[in-house]
């Protein structure tokens, strides 16, 4: 069998195949954040489709950290029942489900709230100035993944994954470029990773020894900023604290044009896994099954993400089993024939 579509585990929990979808922003919550007929239509889709593991849009950890209008949020316990009901219902369709957790800091795009960064720098030149976080904040920013990751496990998801990319608040501190502080949350890369280091300790108090993912941006495409020599010691670190699978993006500190093209992310998802010894996914632009195969048969990665193709293919999965020529479980309702009257397994 390909390694696209054999199973894999972490932590004990086992996946079905090596497709993850990525989470991406919807903007179809209701307000305050709760989750809608919508989602369950939409993920259920991706389920049925036979994803392994499927990731709905980043949870905000407060209400003035969502990225948008729209967004989900996981700021408060009467968020957990209608999370429950969606993660239970992708259960249902054989799909394992992931919480990103995250908070927008600078870049967030809501109308009317106070911006949060690490240094008082704008993300545009002509933008809004955030406000530079005190350590009492930063205390207080901890301490809100800790009661989200609480509420991840509530609602039952079986992979939580912490968002340190894009731009937003994790990423901001993990960046030269947003990050000028010369207080222990600064300074060097040690400084830098110091946020990230005390959430990922407080949400494992939570979360125990289940399958914890990071995603990070491995380059700011600027001059002066990471790139993806500079995850070596921060993935290093978090295995060290115990971090599965460093999730492998880029960009968002700067409006730059960044030259993406299919793979374009996988060198570095390669560079952390060989060097390090940590899984890491691959993603971005990342359409054909072969594509998705090669990357894994050549040790670059160990999941594949997979992004807008999901939002176009539903069942993109079983158009890479085609692809690939293996058979993969169809649902008994998608046969041609007996099968739902005979209640027998059927393979297409």
């Amino acid at each position: 069998m390909s390694l696209l579509l054999s199973p894999v585990e972490f932590k004990g929990l086992s996946l079905k195949n090596r497709v993850v979808m990525s989470p991406m922003c919807m903007h179809s919550a209701a307000e305050d954040g709760f989750v809608t007929d919508w989602h369950h239509v939409h993920y259920g889709a991706r389920a049925l489709g036979q994803v392994a593991l499927i990731f709905p849009e980043t949870l905000a950890v407060h209400k003035d950290g969502r990225i948008g209008p729209g967004d989900l949020g996981i700021w408060s316990d009467e968020h957990v029942s209608g999370l429950k009901r969606l993660v239970d219902g992708l259960h249902a369709f054989g799909a394992k489900v992931g919480a990103q957790i995250g908070h927008a800091g600078r870049a967030s795009a809501l109308p009317g709230v106070e911006l949060l960064a690490p240094s008082a720098i704008p993300f545009l030149d002509d933008g809004p100035i955030p406000r530079a976080m005190t350590k009492e904040d930063i205390s207080e920013m901890v301490a809100s993944f800790g009661r989200a990751a609480q509420r991840v496990s509530d609602a039952g998801f079986d992979v939580l994954e912490i968002h340190g990319a894009h731009g937003y608040l994790l990423s901001e501190f993990l960046s030269p470029l947003a990050n000028t502080r010369t207080d222990e949350y600064g300074n060097d890369a040690a400084g830098r990773y110091r946020v990230l280091r005390e959430i990922i300790d407080e949400v494992k108090k939570v979360w125990g020894d289940r399958p914890l993912f990071v995603r990070v941006s491995t380059s700011d495409y600027a001059d002066g900023g990471n790139v993806p020599e500079s995850f070596i010691p921060y993935a290093t670190w978090m295995k060290e604290q115990g971090v599965d699978l460093v999730d492998c993006s880029s960009g968002g500190i700067k409006m730059v044009r960044v030259n993406s093209f299919p793979g374009y992310q996988v060198p570095a998802a390669e560079l952390i896994r060989k060097t390090v010894g940590i899984a890491t996914s691959a993603l971005g632009m990342i359409k054909s099954a072969k594509h998705a195969e090669e990357i894994l048969q050549n040790g670059s990665a160990d999941l594949v993400f997979v992004g807008r193709q999901l939002l176009r293919e539903p069942f993109w999965v079983r158009g890479a089993a085609d692809e690939l020529e293996e058979h993969i479980p169809t649902p008994v309702q998608y046969t041609r024939y007996g099968s739902v009257w005979l209640n027998t397994p059927s393979e297409a």
